[in-house]
């Protein structure tokens, strides 16, 4: 039986994600701007900064995936409406959710790049928000590849609003004064028992209906 972990997003468990995501730029550059070289991104990142996001695997197949780094990492943040985030912040840039089974996968992931944010002495995490419709289904909010987050889903974690421009927010979650695990809210909670089990090696139990 397979075991479900989760890996520290460097260059070689970059192979585990997607091809969309191993081919995409378009975080490390700027509007119109030069083409950047993946290849140079990743080790200049790696050298200052460290892991660069997670992985989530059951065996070998790619569950989830989470990118995030400073925000200088990421220069069309710069460009975007509500933008840009700030100096002092984690900023998390896109994510892949392959998995329709395992819609905790991303909450969990979420959960492990706050603590290690907060860990490497990070003021706040921030990420770019979008305002879904009451009608659109988890499929439009979650599924494939993310770069902006459902606004009620970054909610749930504490984030809160800087600034809006349209239908997108850039949304902040302050990691100093963070409440203990046993005080946050039961689905966060229940979320960080899940990223916890699969840390540990253990298969993560079943999502509540």
């Amino acid at each position: 039986m397979a075991e479900t972990h989760v890996e520290h997003l460097v260059r070689a468990t970059d192979a585990e994600r997607p091809a969309v995501c191993q081919d995409c730029v378009w975080w490390q550059s700027r509007a119109g701007g030069r083409e950047v070289d993946r290849d140079r991104w990743i080790d200049e990142i790696e050298a200052g900064f460290g892991a660069w996001g997670k992985v989530y695997l059951d065996g070998d197949r790619h569950v989830a995936s989470l990118q995030y780094g400073p925000a200088e990492a990421f220069p069309r943040a710069r460009d975007l409406p509500a933008g840009p985030p700030s100096d002092d912040a984690v900023l998390v840039t896109c994510a892949y959710l392959a998995d329709p089974m395992s819609p905790w996968a991303l909450q969990g992931l979420f959960l492990a790049c706050i603590g290690e944010a907060r860990d490497r002495g990070a003021a706040a995490v921030e990420a770019f928000a979008h305002r879904y419709a009451p009608e659109e289904g988890f499929a439009a909010r979650f599924l494939a590849h993310r770069t902006l987050f459902p606004r009620d889903f970054l909610a749930d974690f504490g984030f809160r609003s800087l600034r809006h421009e349209g239908p997108v927010e850039l949304m902040r979650l302050e990691l100093t004064g963070l409440v203990p695990v046993e005080e946050e809210p039961g689905a966060i909670a229940e979320a960080l028992e899940r990223v916890r089990a699969v840390l540990g090696g253990q298969p993560a139990p079943p999502a509540r209906a």
